[in-house]
């Protein structure tokens, strides 16, 4: 029987052969992206917001919107579309890149950071991947910059080099830098190059021993989560709740099996105890020899979190390492490995689960002023919760989740035991 990969590949073949620069196969993990945004009642994408504050008056924003055109045409996930065409998940490509810089302006007694969730919460998946928001902070005297991606054509790992080109793009000269069309072609060329290993390497990992291990790993999850009920936000409340903390950072920073040990603590508190909830997490990289192109490659893995007391912390961690020899197999050849072997797991998560290093987070610069990184929370979240975690010279902790599915007290409590998981021996939280 064909892997799933395969099936899949079989069917772009047939209608996109003849179209390869126009329309591109899509990874397994962005697979995932699309059929999650299908599933949703609003069909809402996921959405890669960072927002970044610069003194009043910094920002020129015909030169922005010129230097964001000019890195969207460098690259092809950048100035691509993710769509669905005869059930096919593919990214659609744009020969000319538009990508705007929209001003929302303030209602009466509505705060920029309010504009900015009622821009984001109008996002219009028929247009651009890329798009830029500006909203004026006359209080604090600044200028808000929202730089946001689908996240379909922009994994996490990309984010720094999206930063760091944004900012010299903005310090060339208009008729600068805009790529010839042989170099388009060739990025295209080298992203196109990209996407098949990918998908030559998950179409390989789809072994019948594979299919058996995700179906042994994940045979007892299933959905946990309440069901959610937007009458369980009240009136004038923002959909999405959060919660951050700094904390000392250890000696040789939280590994990453300490982090999922750390998040079985907040899933008991939300879920219980004695389950396995389906927690996800990106990883992995572009494929042995691949160009280093801008795009979405890092698969989800699912960790199955036992909220019970045991086991301890090395086995869990003994057990992620294996997960490691698998980690290959697309998201949806896992759900459907497990499903098979009679799990009642939709495909859904309870959690979501994001690190990064503080190094690999470089500030935004426009024509040399600093922009200064800022949150702006309340954004609905597509799963009922999701921790972050920064690693640098100390530990930047944030966890965020939807107030349809889980109420503040409970996720608060839940916060709380994260945090003194993490906390190392001795410190208080700050």
């Amino acid at each position: 029987m064909l892997s799933i990969t395969s099936q899949y590949l079989a069917r772009y073949r047939r209608f996109a052969d003849d179209r390869s620069d126009s329309l591109l196969p899509a990874t397994g993990a962005q697979r995932r992206f699309v059929l999650v945004r299908s599933l949703d009642p609003a069909g809402r994408p996921d959405l890669v917001p960072m927002f970044f504050a610069f003194p009043q008056g910094t920002i020129d924003p015909e030169r922005l919107r010129a230097a964001a055109r000019r890195l969207a045409a460098r690259h092809t996930a950048l100035r691509s579309r993710p769509t669905v065409i005869r059930g096919t998940p593919v990214l659609s490509v744009a020969a000319d890149p538009d990508v705007s810089v929209t001003r929302p302006g303030l209602v009466p007694g509505e705060s920029p950071a309010e504009a900015l969730r009622r821009a984001l919460a109008a996002w219009d998946v028929q247009g651009p991947s890329l798009r830029l928001f500006l909203v004026r902070d006359e209080e604090r005297e600044e200028d808000v910059l929202a730089v946001v991606l689908d996240h379909a054509v922009c994994d996490g790992r990309s984010l720094a080099r999206i930063v760091d080109e944004l900012g010299a793009a903005y310090g060339e000269e208009a008729t600068d830098g805009h790529p010839t069309p042989q170099e388009t072609r060739a990025e295209l060329a080298a992203y196109r190059d990209a996407v098949l290993g990918q998908l030559a390497a998950e179409e390989k990992a789809e072994t019948p021993e594979a299919a058996a291990y995700w179906a042994d790993r994940l045979h007892a999850v299933h959905d946990h989560a309440p069901v959610p009920r937007p009458a369980r936000v009240r009136e004038g409340a923002r959909p999405g709740g959060a919660a951050q903390a700094r904390l000392p950072a250890h000696d040789a920073g939280v590994s990453f099996p300490g982090l999922l040990d750390a998040c079985r603590s907040a899933a008991r508190e939300l879920y219980g105890p004695d389950r396995a909830v389906p927690l996800g997490y990106p990883w992995g990289g572009r494929p042995t020899g691949a160009e280093p192109v801008v795009g979405c490659f890092l698969n989800t893995l699912v960790f199955p979190v036992d909220t019970g007391h045991g086991p301890g912390s090395q086995v869990a961690a003994d057990a992620w390492w294996d997960d490691l020899d698998h980690a290959d197999v697309p998201f949806d050849a896992v759900v459907a490995a497990a499903r098979a072997a009679g799990s009642r797991w939709s495909g859904g998560l309870d959690g979501l689960l994001t690190v990064d290093d503080d190094t690999r987070r470089p500030p935004l610069r426009l024509a040399g002023v600093e922009g200064r990184e800022v949150h702006v929370d309340g954004r609905p979240v597509r799963g009922p919760f999701a921790v972050s975690v920064t690693q640098g010279a100390e530990i930047r902790l944030r966890m965020v989740w939807d107030r349809a599915v889980l109420g503040d007290e409970t996720a608060h409590r839940a916060f709380d035991v994260l945090t003194r998981a993490l906390r190392p021996s001795g410190h208080a939280v700050q």
